[in-house]
């Protein structure tokens, strides 16, 4: 049987230019079916391509996922191999057809520490897809929200700028989002009401989306809810309503 995509009207939606996930609930949603937590990474990575589908779809101009924390390392040796492996893996598979697809891959993260051949198909992935232009995929990689702003804090030091120069656009600078819009809307899955140290500087005036459903459930259709709610939102970024 062939499976007809529902159709979602998104010509009334406001449509967030930057959107963030934190993809969380991969280890929950396995042991809810009784599977091993590689079981449940796995699917959570694979749902992330019907999710950039979803993204380019209904207009999302950027997507910024986090994918693993500067925290996860502290996670089993053995969960911690095979997620290295499940990325490598799908950046052998998935990434020719996402430059195909027009979608740019972006790294966000300190890439020291991390395997060398990781390190490689990474840069390898930014480099191959670095004139695309459809949607732009920020992954973030050994990332952590605390991490981002002490290494931006010591990077401006070392370029020695004055005191009363340092202002929020140069401190923006210095960060690994330089250049980026701030995401308008950040999602997390699985029902956990924090940010894990995600975009903690970018993401102070976004509109927050929880959801209790498990990132390898977070379909389209859950996508498009989280469009039709950022909607009805009235972003005042501390002003007030005109």
């Amino acid at each position: 049987m062939i499976w007809k995509k529902k159709e979602l009207n998104v010509s009334n939606l406001k449509i967030p230019k930057h959107v963030a996930i934190i993809m969380d609930g991969n280890g929950r949603w396995a042991k809810q079916r009784g599977l091993p937590r590689q079981a449940g990474h796995r699917a959570g990575v694979e749902n992330l391509r019907p999710v950039i589908d979803a993204c380019i779809e209904f207009g999302v101009e950027i997507l910024t996922v986090y994918a693993f924390s500067t925290e996860n390392w502290g996670r089993p040796e053995s969960e911690v191999k095979g997620l290295m492996r499940i990325f490598a893996r799908v950046l052998n598979q998935e990434i020719y057809e996402l430059h195909q697809q027009g979608v740019r891959v972006y790294h966000l993260g300190n890439l020291k520490g991390v395997d060398d051949r990781m390190q490689s198909k990474v840069e390898e992935a930014m480099e191959l897809t670095k004139e695309n232009d459809r949607l732009l995929l920020n992954v973030a990689f050994n990332y952590g929200g605390r991490d981002e702003i002490v290494q931006a804090t010591r990077k401006i030091i070392e370029s020695g700028v004055a005191p009363d120069e340092v202002s929020e656009s140069l401190f923006n600078s210095y960060l690994f989002t330089a250049g980026l819009p701030d995401p308008d809307l950040l999602i997390r899955t699985s029902g956990e009401q924090r940010i894990s140290n995600f975009l903690i500087w970018q993401a102070a005036y976004s509109e927050y989306y929880l959801t209790p459903i498990y990132w390898p459930d977070f379909a389209r259709e859950e996508l498009y809810e989280a469009l039709v709610s950022f909607t009805k939102r009235d972003r005042r970024y501390g002003g007030l309503t005109n």
